[in-house]
């Protein structure tokens, strides 16, 4: 049996690409953007930054931030399929809708 070949990020080349006007330095405003329970939330990873990312499969999706907060990490409940799942997620990766 062969083991797998690479880690998380493998495959994401162009998943994780930024528009060139975003390139550069991160958003303050996103990385302290607060968010309130019940809010909609788009999962879009922010590539300069490693810290609080989600697993890859859930780019794109559309969740619901619980209120539950783990450092500066937000719980947000997704669906998965038909299976509800719970991430934490730091809100650089998070775009309130």
């Amino acid at each position: 049996m062969v083991s797998k070949q690479g880690g998380q990020q493998r495959k994401t080349r162009y998943k994780y690409k930024r528009h060139y006007r975003d390139q550069g330095k991160m958003s303050v405003s996103q990385f302290f953007q607060q968010l309130q329970a019940g809010d909609k939330v788009a999962l879009k990873i922010n590539s300069s930054m490693q810290y609080g990312r989600f697993f890859p499969r859930f780019y794109g999706l559309v969740g619901t931030i619980t209120g539950h907060k783990q450092g500066f990490c937000y719980e947000v409940a997704i669906h998965d399929q038909n299976k509800p799942k719970t991430l934490y997620v730091h809100p650089i990766h998070l775009k309130k809708l």
